[in-house]
């Protein structure tokens, strides 16, 4: 099997298309399939808990806050094990598995309108499913992106923008597809059409994996297949201890104080981990460029918290406020989230052309400034939708498309270049964990949403009070993303761009790393060459 080149990317003989590695296509729709289940179940998850379940707003925000934090938690310890034993490429197969099988547990646990009891209990184990196996899945298929391309290849950001293309393909059928079954149809053929999605993103994975021309394969198939425990070897223990995982999460769904204790320790440890490796044995550029990402994932919450909001009180905002007929169908409120990915779709390939046009001329903005503009849209949005809504009677659709609109382009100028980011920034050795430290501020932001989507929700509050929230967190973005583009030029050299296509050596050779296990960085020596 051929394999990635020192320094990062696909060999030269591998075939293109488009002008990129075919491996970024057959991931474009593995991603596309995920994103699909993830999404399309993401857009009825609060309507399926207040409609079928008949929870309160409040605690089905909370368990939404929850679900969808824990979701993004778990991609550092899947980064961590692809770094050290699985390698991307099996970590993104076991992830496969894990959530087509959550879905088709949501599928088959629909019990009588109103029941909990055990009901709620079965529906809360296929959520612990999709978690853990997100966690396999979600970073490290991102890391395979980064891995067919060299630190340096003005290709990059580009790629990312196709490869986001693929996931917000899936995030807008996903939706309609969903959204439509599961409201008007039955809930449980919502849930099964999400498990089918991710089986035919599991079904091209298989099929297509030699396009990755060995990116993501283990550091050492010796050591994985190596048998330390009652003769199982160090792949299986790490499949038995995902399994021990899923009860975990099952509990923790429903537990948001356990969730809130959990995320702070998991930010405390990794930063603190990131930081202590840095500063101790990386050398000054490296150790500048861990600074730089740590900053842009430091604004990923705030983002996030607001943009998620499309999941949780955007979408019973839309269902109870929004007039959503269309010549004479009452179009579900679950389908507006298809919105979203229908500007990203359409938009991204003008991101990707214009990073790439402007890089080639010198006039790219850095990553900084694309995040400081990122959250002053995000923030934008809302006030569209404050000044749109009427004093009384239904905001019209237009109102919420806007509000979309405005929060795809701040999303382009946000989550791709957060993605690459994080895998041009960091050194091979650590690619995923802080590919993984992005999502874990994402699930924070996630978290956070479930908190903003309550203070608009509760006994006795209207559309007033969702305005009013909407304002003062939309006030808060903007000023954020103002404060970013200022200091945007400092963030940006320590990014030392001018000497990103060095070979990197940083962690290789060293005394201090004469124990992998206890540090959990490999050497340079057992790893594949990567970024």
């Amino acid at each position: 099997m051929a394999t990635v080149m020192q320094g990062g990317g696909v060999p030269p003989h591998a075939k293109n298309l488009l002008g990129h590695p075919r491996g970024l296509f057959m991931l474009f729709f593995v991603e596309m399939w995920e994103r699909f289940s993830y999404y399309g179940m993401r857009a009825i998850l609060v309507l399926y808990l207040t409609k079928h379940f008949l929870l309160a707003e409040q605690p089905a925000y909370a368990i939404y806050g929850a679900y969808t934090s824990l979701v993004y938690i778990t991609p550092i310890i899947g980064g961590y094990l692809a770094d050290r034993y699985l390698g991307a490429r099996k970590a993104v197969l076991a992830g496969g598995i894990f959530i087509t099988l959550g879905h088709l547990v949501l599928a088959l646990v629909e019990g009588p309108q109103g029941v909990q009891g055990a009901t709620l209990s079965g529906f809360y184990f296929g959520l612990a499913l999709i978690i853990v196996g997100t966690g396999f899945l979600k970073g490290n298929i991102s890391v395979l992106v980064g891995k067919l391309y060299r630190r340096d290849d003005i290709r990059r950001d580009g790629a990312f923008s196709i490869f986001y293309m693929g996931i917000n393909t899936g995030a807008f059928v996903g939706p309609i597809v969903i959204g439509i079954l599961g409201e008007t149809v039955g809930w449980g053929w919502g849930f099964g059409a999400a498990g089918i999605g991710m089986a035919l993103g599991l079904i091209v994975y298989v099929l297509f994996t030699r396009e990755l021309h060995g990116a993501g394969e283990p550091p050492s198939a010796q050591a994985l297949a190596s048998r330390p425990v009652a003769g199982l070897s160090i792949e299986w223990l790490i499949y038995l201890g995902a399994i021990v995982a899923i009860f975990g999460a099952w509990q923790l769904v429903d537990a948001q104080g356990l969730v809130a204790a959990l995320l702070a320790v998991a930010a405390v440890v990794t930063v603190g981990y990131i930081l202590y490796t840095a500063v101790a044995r990386l050398p000054r550029e490296e150790r500048d460029r861990v600074f730089a990402a740590l900053f842009l994932a430091a604004l990923s919450p705030l983002f996030w918290a607001l943009f998620e909001q499309t999941g949780s009180s955007l979408t019973v905002y839309t269902d109870q406020q929004v007039d959503r007929t269309l010549l004479g169908w009452a179009v579900p409120a679950s389908v507006f989230q298809s919105v979203n990915p229908f500007f990203i779709i359409t938009l991204a390939p003008v991101f990707g052309w214009l990073w790439v046009t402007l890089a080639k001329r010198g006039w790219e903005p850095s990553a900084p400034v694309k995040f400081g503009i990122g959250l002053v849209l995000v923030g934008a949005g809302f006030f569209a939708l404050i000044l749109g809504a009427p004093a009384q009677g239904l905001t019209p659709a237009i109102v919420i498309i806007l509000l979309y609109l405005l929060h795809s382009a701040g999303e382009l100028c946000f989550s791709p270049i957060g993605l690459s980011s994080m895998t041009r920034l960091s050194v091979a050795n650590m690619t995923g964990l802080m590919m993984g430290t992005w999502f874990l501020a994402t699930a924070g932001g996630n978290f956070l949403a479930g908190i903003i989507a309550q203070a608009t929700g509760g006994e006795g509050a209207g559309p007033a009070q969702v305005l009013e929230v909407y304002g003062r967190i939309g006030w808060f973005a903007m000023g954020i993303g103002v404060v970013v583009l200022i200091v945007a030029p400092f963030v940006t050299r320590l990014m030392h761009l001018d000497t990103l296509g060095q070979p990197d050596h940083a962690l290789a050779g060293q005394d201090t790393l004469a124990e992998p296990i206890a540090t959990g960085i490999q050497t340079r020596d057992e790893q594949k060459p990567g970024l």
